[in-house]
């Protein structure tokens, strides 16, 4: 990785490169690209990541502001390649792939930290999204296996600029999944939206601290302490400009949970929704707040989407319910469907559980299956039985959830009061040990339980006592639920 993390990358400023008689030839022109970059970012990583049902108007009856702006006006009635429109609509999904970087002044500038892929459907007009970690192991054309964050950073020195195209391309071919759009951001960039919209506020569900969050420009002081700062998060609603927001979003050594990647990236998606509940009020969405981020941007951000094209998208698909966002992470979870290995390099990588991709792309192709229809057609092929023990003192907890899991489909062979009732956390014991993970899967979410193969002694003693007792004989089930408080 070393490798990345050099001095090359900055041999690909253009800005730096260019002889200044270029530069002023070409001044006219960039003056317009960079008016194109901006309106297509907000349009864009905006309107894409964050749909909302809002509208944004000058006053209540004048129309989009927008569509006042003379070159908008001229062109709204070009069309896009009518081949892709019609390919897209074929297969009823507008895709987009997301990436965050550190940026030229960054080591590593140019790795992809957090890879986040967004689709539409556009008939319910639902969006979804799904975080890729960075350490997933990935085949990268001409390079073998690698982390999936590399691919960005191999196309920038092969070819300055085409990182995010190829990017798209490598991932949309491996995953299946045609990628339409990208929008990079580094995180300077990221800090520049995200003040200019005044800030955002976020709900931070977990407290916790992260000890070794790196200060930019001290990774190599000799004051090891200098290098880190400490960072601490409060649980509820937390106001939080640019700069601790880029934090929040980042911070990977966090405690109570949050030290992993996979809690970082439900920390981004946080932040995502966040910035869309802000940026899609009346007063953010104005000229003149978006005509000041031209010239601060346009050395951040670079996107294939162009201005007529978000203008034509906002149009067509802008009223989204902001409520109905799905978010998937690929993780290593007990159910998850990534696992961890150390390559033959030495180094730390997730793969995927199976040995190739197809649950992953069985994951994102059914990503908008309605859930209930999912879970019916899973315990209808694999006949989960169950049992379900109340391990509280609440009275009638595990017959009342018993009607529940019945209701979809679960045989529930036993009911009754487990003999320790100081569960806090409901468990589900596993005795299949993984030959029923799809119903596994539905029992853990719908019970909120966390899983664990075997069976304690006090739970074998117990089934012990009532193998003796005829009247307690039930058939051997495949899973038991113990009922906790949560």
């Amino acid at each position: 990785m070393d490798q990345y993390r050099n001095s090359n990358y900055n041999k690909y400023s253009k800005e730096e490169n260019e002889p200044q008689n270029l530069k002023q030839n070409l001044q006219k022109r960039k003056g317009l690209k960079s008016r194109v970059l901006v309106y297509s970012l907000i349009f864009c990583v905006v309107g894409y990541w964050l749909f909302s049902n809002n509208r944004v108007t000058t006053d209540a009856d004048s129309g989009f502001w927008y569509e006042k702006i003379p070159f908008v006006s001229e062109a709204s009635h070009l069309v896009e390649n009518e081949d892709k429109r019609v390919q897209v609509e074929k297969r009823d999904r507008l895709n987009f792939l997301f990436l965050g970087m550190g940026g030229r002044t960054h080591q590593g500038g140019y790795l992809t930290d957090t890879i986040i892929l967004a689709s539409i459907e556009l008939k319910t007009k639902k969006l979804a999204m799904v975080s890729i970690p960075r350490d997933l192991s990935v085949p990268v054309p001409g390079n073998g296996w690698r982390k999936v964050n590399h691919i960005n950073a191999f196309a920038e020195m092969d070819d300055p600029g085409s990182g995010g195209e190829v990017a798209s391309r490598v991932l949309g071919e491996l995953l299946d999944v045609p990628i339409d759009y990208y929008v990079r951001v580094d995180f300077r960039g990221f800090e520049k939206i995200l003040n200019s919209l005044g800030g955002v506020n976020v709900y931070v569900e977990r407290a916790f601290d992260d000890y070794s969050y790196p200060v930019h420009g001290n990774e190599d002081a000799v004051d090891y302490e200098s290098r880190f700062e400490h960072l601490h998060f409060d649980s509820g609603w937390k106001y939080m400009d640019g700069g601790l927001a880029l934090k929040y979003a980042r911070s990977r050594h966090g405690t109570n949970g949050e030290g992993s990647d996979f809690a970082r990236a439900k920390r981004q998606q946080q932040v995502i929704k966040a910035v869309k509940e802000r940026v899609m009020s009346a007063e953010i969405l104005k000229p003149s707040i978006l005509t000041g981020l031209i010239d601060d941007l346009k050395h951040h951000i670079s996107t294939n989407i162009s201005v007529w094209k978000a203008i034509r998208l906002w149009n067509e698909y802008g009223n989204f319910d902001s409520k109905s966002i799905i978010h998937e992470v690929l993780d290593n979870s007990h159910d998850g469907l990534l696992v961890e290995m150390i390559n033959e390099e030495g180094a730390y990588i997730l793969a995927p559980k199976v040995g190739d991709f197809s649950q992953i792309k069985h994951l994102i192709k059914n990503i908008f299956v309605n859930k209930k229809e999912e879970y019916k057609s899973v315990i209808e092929s694999e006949k989960p039985l169950v049992d379900i023990r109340n391990g509280t003192y609440i009275g009638g907890l595990a017959a009342n959830n018993a009607k529940q899991y019945e209701k979809i489909g679960f045989k529930v062979v036993n009911i009754g009061n487990a003999s320790k009732r100081d569960f806090k956390e409901s468990v589900i014991y596993d005795l299949t040990y993984g030959e029923k993970m799809a119903s596994l899967k539905v029992l853990k979410e719908r019970a909120r339980a966390n899983v664990s193969f075997g069976l304690p002694s006090w739970l074998m003693d117990e089934l012990a006592e009532e193998f003796e007792d005829k009247d307690m004989i039930h058939e051997q089930p495949d899973f038991i639920l113990i009922i906790g408080t949560n």
